[in-house]
């Protein structure tokens, strides 16, 4: 299971599980890159 992601802003990005994980994430890009987006798939692939 994915639960931590590093935004290349250098945000660590950390979730109880992947569904808490993509919120955050989501929740993260919408407040601080909103002109990106990335779905539940491309969110995972990048985490670890």
């Amino acid at each position: 299971m994915k639960t931590t992601l590093d935004c290349p802003c250098g945000t660590r990005i950390q979730g109880e599980n992947e569904d808490d994980l993509v919120e955050k994430a989501q929740a993260h890009l919408a407040e601080k890159h909103p002109h990106l987006e990335y779905d539940r798939d491309a969110i995972l692939f990048m985490a670890f």
